[in-house]
């Protein structure tokens, strides 16, 4: 926390780059997704630079070539969608808690890179999003979901993953990519400001041909295994 405190002092003289993204959000019709994503891992620099985070990627050879798709890692806190954008190079977006999602700053990032906001008290808003998911991803889009549904201090453990997540990548039909982060909960939960190291581990694509005749909970088993024996490998035995 008292990193996050320091990004944003640091980043006061760029507080102009809020109404900027708000601005390009507003006005698809001059600003494309790619320049939208550019200036939303402009920002992203920005922050980890003031930050002092620096972020390891992996296996980025693994990331289908073509199409859309969808990656679900394991959440760890605050820094983890920026990480995996600023490993990202295509364009992707995000889909968040809507109570999560209006603050200063997170509401303009969101808008800026068309992310899905999900209102878990609303089954039937709920059923809308996976649905558009799945439409927008079948067009190319990529999105980041967190199956986990949040995160709880867990630091390098995984938690279990809600089978309902996977629904969209099935109803699309389209690629599921595990990705691995390792101590991403330090950018921005430790109480510290020292040079920290984050890593992303973009992990073999799942194609749909290799989970269609599986239920949607042994899909979240299937991922999750993947994810907890990459960290594993790395950081040792986690629950």
């Amino acid at each position: 926390m008292l990193r996050f405190i320091q990004v944003i002092v640091c980043n006061l003289p760029r507080v102009y780059m809020i109404p900027r993204m708000a601005h390009r959000a507003k006005h698809p019709e001059k600003y494309s997704e790619e320049q939208c994503y550019r200036y939303a891992q402009l920002a992203i620099r920005r922050m980890m630079r003031s930050g002092h985070i620096t972020t390891k990627r992996y296996g980025v050879e693994n990331l289908p070539a073509q199409g859309g798709y969808m990656m679900f890692p394991n959440h760890q806190g605050k820094f983890d969608a920026l990480g995996i954008m600023y490993a990202h190079k295509k364009p992707c977006s995000v889909v968040i808690d809507d109570a999560r999602s209006h603050g200063l700053l997170v509401k303009q990032f969101v808008d800026l890179v068309h992310g899905k906001r999900m209102v878990k008290s609303d089954l039937k808003q709920s059923v809308k999003i996976i649905k558009e998911l799945a439409e927008d991803t079948m067009k190319g889009r990529k999105f980041i979901i967190f199956p986990e549904g949040g995160y709880y201090k867990n630091h390098n453990t995984v938690g279990e993953f809600k089978a309902g997540s996977f629904k969209s990548a099935m109803r699309a039909k389209v690629p599921i990519v595990p990705v691995a982060l390792i101590d991403s909960y330090r950018a921005f939960e430790e109480w510290s400001i020292r040079p920290v190291e984050t890593q992303v581990h973009f992990l073999r694509a799942i194609p749909y041909e290799e989970y269609k005749n599986m239920t949607t909970v042994e899909v979240a088993g299937m991922v999750r295994d993947r994810i907890v024996r990459a960290i594993r490998d790395v950081v040792g035995p986690v629950k």
